[in-house]
């Protein structure tokens, strides 16, 4: 099983036919019969804020559903520098690597405190051999992982820095309202797209300044998308 962090908490074991969010998490399409295929527990967990869910590099024993929250994951450049190479939201899977090698690719953290479902390999591959239904799912999540990778990398780290920040603020608008977009910690801004924090900073202020955003919080986390064609190619070039 994966470590247990001690700041973690354990909420019990999870009950995946019940599941408020199943329709978006990996078991949606299973039936009665896969889920007897089930033997191991899947543990129902949550973090607070800045903690750490996996290392890179870390032993690779099962895969993680994102059910509620924010993570980051992380990445050592050679160089020493924190890279965040993507953002995964509830019904992500974190961890899929661990299906194919036993190591994690990436440092999982909380940005804001989630609740996960941990998943040991084991279950995954008896209901990948048994359910052609998780099976396919399993390479629909693969198909989206790789596709958010390469979005990702397109939108936030190539362009200008006011193309970056703008390409951002449009990639982390909320899913039941697109109108209200989640920033982080303009140092958590800055590794995501390869800029300084200050620069971060001037670009966000300039953004709301020219009225393309508004806050809805002191913590310059919440934003309202007040004119979305000041955000576009256009008009940040």
């Amino acid at each position: 099983m994966i470590p247990i962090k001690t700041e973690s908490a354990w909420r019990g074991t999870s009950d995946c036919k019940s599941c408020g969010i199943r329709d978006m998490v990996l078991f949606s399409d299973l039936n009665e019969q896969d889920f007897s295929l089930i033997h191991a527990p899947i543990d129902d967990m949550t973090y607070r804020a800045g903690q750490s869910l996996y290392l890179e590099g870390g032993i690779a024993t099962g895969i993680l559903t994102l059910r509620s929250g924010l993570l980051k994951l992380v990445r050592v450049t050679p160089d020493g520098r924190q890279r965040i190479v993507r953002i995964l939201r509830p019904g992500d899977v974190a961890g899929l690597e661990a299906l194919a090698t036993s190591r994690y690719d990436s440092e999982a953290i909380a940005l804001t405190e989630v609740s996960v479902c941990r998943i040991p390999s084991d279950v995954i591959h008896r209901l990948s051999q048994n359910s052609p239904r998780l099976h396919w799912r399993l390479l629909q999540k693969w198909q989206q992982a790789l596709k958010e990778a390469d979005d990702w990398l397109a939108a936030i780290n190539f362009g200008t820095a006011r193309q970056r920040v703008a390409n951002f603020v449009l990639k982390m608008r909320h899913a039941t309202d697109p109108g209200v977009t989640t920033l982080f910690s303009r140092e958590d801004m800055g590794a995501m797209m390869d800029l300084k924090l200050e620069t971060v900073s001037r670009e966000i202020s300039a953004l709301v300044r020219q009225g393309a955003i508004e806050p809805l919080d002191k913590q310059g986390r919440l934003y309202r998308i007040v004119d979305e064609r000041l955000l576009q190619p256009a008009a940040t070039s």
